[in-house]
């Protein structure tokens, strides 16, 4: 069966919102980023590892066609429980294939499960496509005990310096906005989440395909190696894990 085509909406009426529903997202990125998915599984293995993290049933709220739900099931117990939500028509039709007697997908929107209860949840690169993320942060934040965010880290001196920076990624992959580890780890504690660990992924050095990135590797690398804060901050190219209650 073949993909809903696009639907025009009138560009007053649209949200952003609207580019995960009508096709124009799948067809400017056709993987759905699942060549990400094996680096986001090894760091939230490792960020569940040296937590001592157990969970039953897992949950990910925008999990696209559900690769990093299907990679994170073969590194846990076998009888966990993994069920994943998206809202786009597209990305559901994708992530079916990937079904199994553990593993499941719902096209819904997961902030109007909120009777749900999962031990886990899964917000890996979704906070900086939502217009509105403060009303999504809380009202996902009863579905369960634990989550688990991950943050593209987009403001660095030398994003902001370049001129295409930063709109390189609002025209790329949608984002809206663009966080720190210090305003990213805020957001969470302003909408009443409490950060137990962190840490910084290199994205860039380990999955970062264009010219910039691997131009960045080497010095990114050795300043990282001094001053971790500052390189981030410098140099970008880092995103961040947390795990909150």
């Amino acid at each position: 069966m073949s993909a809903p085509g696009p639907v025009l909406v009138p560009p007053d009426t649209r949200s952003y919102l609207d580019h995960y529903k009508d096709g124009s997202y799948l067809e400017k990125n056709p993987t759905w980023h699942v060549e990400e998915s094996p680096f986001k599984v090894k760091y939230i293995a490792q960020l569940m590892r040296r937590n001592s993290l157990q969970a039953h049933s897992v949950c990910e709220a925008g999990c696209g066609v559900g690769e990093v739900l299907r990679l994170l099931q073969l590194e846990m117990p076998a009888d966990t429980d993994f069920t994943g939500f998206d809202i786009s028509p597209q990305a559901h039709q994708l992530s079916e294939a990937r079904t199994n007697a553990h593993l499941t997908f719902e096209l819904a929107d997961i902030t109007r499960e909120t009777e749900r209860s999962f031990d886990l949840l899964l917000v890996l690169d979704v906070i900086e496509h939502l217009e509105d993320y403060f009303s999504f942060l809380r009202a996902v934040r009863r579905i369960a005990r634990y989550k688990i965010f991950h943050f593209p880290l987009d403001l660095s001196v030398q994003a902001v310096a370049r001129r295409d920076g930063l709109l390189k990624r609002r025209r790329d992959h949608d984002h809206i906005h663009y966080f720190s580890r210090d305003t990213a780890l805020a957001t969470l504690e302003d909408t009443g989440y409490k950060p137990l660990d962190y840490f910084y992924a290199p994205r860039s050095n380990e999955i970062g395909p264009n010219l910039i990135q691997k131009l960045f590797r080497v010095p990114r690398a050795m300043l990282f190696a001094f001053h971790r804060d500052f390189a981030v901050r410098l140099l970008g190219g880092y995103s961040l894990m947390i795990l909150s209650e």
